[in-house]
């Protein structure tokens, strides 16, 4: 055996390893030995390879619990609950106590060893396959909480993990979930789209509901039917209001035009609950406006103080706001209620209103309102003013003692180990254990100790570090949670594209943010979440090879496609950041369509008309998120900062924009 190898086992048994890294008397070269020696430990502990695991090496290491996690959970179920709660108790200051009480609740749910998996549940459980097993559990001891879990699982309009099956059966045996609720669950499986769930459910009905099975089964197959269907359906009509929910949810999606003639024949003739009734009505309303549907307008007026629907008033303003009709505005933002009201938002487009109508004292306080928030219509309104930006940016303290006192903590010492074995993954769910649990001073030590990683560590933490933010939820704290990580890429690429780099970082930074390894649903990937086939083509047009899959993670090389691809982008739109930026997010043609679409507008009518809510959001956020990194790089000096150019806020946004 190697001689430092020898070294370091000896010194391993004498004082332990543990006791040796907190001391910092181990070497580097025999620190990276030991995490070797855990990363190998650790990935045979995955797969229940315990022959091939030299426990002697790994013994004292800050991961070992780790290794005891897999051994542990292999060997559930026959483990005590005492085994599993003394481990709980031992690593409570880790994820690894929230993975295995879950690890013991399935296995022990599994083998129906209730009494076990009592032993260990805290509370009903994440996830529908263990509440299921913990609401079995719960049968004998509490029926009455297991009745009332059992009903909430019923009740969805999805398939349920056949660790349920048991529990539906022991409660429809019992009568707790009887022929009603298996109607209502099949309607919630039709509005879902779950035609099969449907169709078994509505098969388990007997002949009583033979109307209104058949009723349903046809009005699926022919939604225009519902006109024509019975007022009233099942025994005692107790299938009416679900039928009639679903069918006309469906409907309405499908053709809302034919959803409302179908409502306005039914409406006062069927007996519905009121809840049903708005629930049908909202669902109706939000279509009709989203849709612009013919002859509804004055039917949405009239139903829409009785919905107490956020997301149709919402856009029974922005109808107001296209038709440039400002009375209507001022009138439904004033029937908002006052929490909602307040929002920036609103308030701004109450000052626009108002000054609009001729009312400046009044524009003049509702933007004095927004423009005391930091956000895309705070900044809009303190530029209607003619006054500084609101960052309202709190600053924490972060001396030498404290950087000592928290990287001593034992929960920062796994998640440095964790990344040293190249575990990033548990890192970060290590250290997010952490922050939620500490006090708000020590996450604001945590915060600062993952800014300082930032500044020199592991490429992780400037992503880690937002995510402590969000999770210890210190929304001022600005230079936090817009770390300028990747600063020289993208002010290197950004002149050398012709691109504002603070636009770009702003884009990274809600892309992924910061989070170099990032890879959304739909493929996209890195810092500024390219498409592999993008990434190609702008690397061809650059005169590089294709990337590949994983070039494109590489921090340097996604910044330098990124940028090159928003400078095409830029070009589109005569060099306009706002239509760029929105182009970015949901592809230049539909932003082609929109300036193509609308007459001309002024940036805010065109941000608030885009009718997509994740690329109004999108564009809304990322000319903020720049102001915010701009003010940063001044170091907290708001002179000069804007959302945009004063060519940007005057221009007319239609077709002439588009180059």
């Amino acid at each position: 055996m190697h001689a430092l190898r020898r070294r370091f086992y000896h010194r391993a048994k004498t004082v332990g390893l543990a006791g040796a890294l907190l001391l910092g008397s181990l070497p580097p070269a025999a620190l990276a030995l030991s995490d070797t020696a855990m990363r190998d430990a650790l990935a045979d502990a995955r797969e229940q390879r315990w022959a091939s695991i030299n426990d002697s090496a790994v013994a004292g290491h800050i991961l070992h619990g780790y290794v005891d996690y897999h051994r542990l959970r292999g060997a559930l179920p026959e483990a005590s609950p005492g085994r599993v709660n003394a481990f709980i108790t031992e690593h409570e200051d880790s994820p690894l106590s929230v993975w295995m009480r879950g690890q013991a609740i399935s296995a022990y749910g599994e083998a129906e060893r209730f009494d076990d998996l009592l032993a260990v549940a805290d509370d009903k459980p994440a996830g529908a396959e263990r509440q299921c097993h913990y609401a079995t559990a719960l049968l004998e001891q509490n029926p009455t909480r297991a009745e009332e879990l059992g009903r909430e699982l019923w009740l969805v309009g999805q398939s349920r993990p056949t660790a349920c099956d048991a529990l539906f059966n022991r409660l429809q045996s019992r009568g707790v979930i009887d022929a009603d609720d298996v109607w209502d669950r099949a309607m919630l499986a039709w509005e879902a789209k779950q035609t099969r769930l449907m169709d078994y459910l509505l098969d388990q009905l007997d002949e009583r509901w033979h109307t209104a099975v058949s009723t349903a089964e046809n009005t699926r197959r022919d939604p225009e039917s519902l006109s024509l269907a019975p007022d009233c359906l099942g025994p005692e009509c107790a299938a009416t209001g679900g039928f009639y929910r679903a069918a006309m949810e469906r409907l309405t999606r499908g053709d809302t035009e034919a959803a409302f003639a179908a409502w306005q024949a039914k409406a006062s003739r069927v007996n519905l609950s009121s809840a049903t009734r708005r629930a049908i009505e909202e669902e109706l309303a939000f279509y009709a406006l989203v849709r612009d549907t013919p002859g509804t307008l004055d039917w949405v007026d009239g139903v829409l103080p009785t919905l107490d629907s956020e997301r149709v008033r919402e856009l029974r303003v922005r109808r107001a706001l296209a038709e440039r009709a400002w009375g209507d505005v001022r009138h439904w933002v004033g029937q908002m209620p006052a929490e909602e009201r307040e929002n920036s938002r609103w308030q701004y487009w109450l000052a626009r209103a108002d000054a609009q109508l001729g009312d400046g004292g009044a524009a003049r306080r509702h933007y004095q309102n927004a423009a005391e928030e930091r956000d895309f219509y705070g900044f809009a309104a303190a530029e209607r003013l003619d006054q500084p930006y609101s960052f309202n940016m709190a600053r924490y303290g972060f001396d030498e003692a404290t950087r000592e006192r928290i990287a001593a903590l034992p929960e920062v010492r796994r998640t440095e180990a964790l990344i040293r074995i190249g575990e990033p993954g548990l890192a970060t769910s290590e250290w997010l254990h952490a922050v939620r649990r500490a006090t708000p001073e020590r996450a604001q030590a945590l915060a600062g100790y993952a800014a300082q990683q930032a500044e020199t560590g592991h490429e992780s933490w400037p992503a880690r570090l937002v995510q402590t933010t969000i999770a210890g939820k210190m929304w001022d704290a600005l230079e936090w949670r817009f770390p300028h990580a990747y600063r020289d890429a993208f002010e290197r690429f950004g002149r050398r594209n012709d691109v504002d780099p603070y636009l770009l970082m702003a884009i990274a930074r809600r892309e992924s943010a910061y989070n170099p390894k990032a890879r959304s649903p739909a493929g996209a990937l890195g810092l500024m979440q390219l498409m592999p086939g993008t990434a190609s083509d702008v690397s061809r047009s650059l005169g590089l090879d294709a990337p590949g899959r994983y070039g494109v993670l590489d921090p340097e090389l996604n910044v330098r496609l990124g940028s090159a691809y928003f400078s095409e982008t830029l070009k589109r739109y005569r060099g306009n950041r706002l239509a760029a930026t929105a182009a970015y997010n949901a592809g230049p043609r539909r932003v082609d369509r929109w300036l193509g679409e609308h007459r001309a507008e002024d940036f805010d009518l065109f941000v608030e008309r885009i009718p997509f809510r994740e690329t109004r959001h999108y564009v809304q956020a990322v000319l903020t998120y720049r102001a915010i990194f701009q003010h940063l790089a001044q170091g907290g000096d708001a002179e000069g900062v804007s959302l945009l150019s004063e060519a940007e806020r005057n221009t007319r946004y239609d077709r002439s924009l588009m180059r």
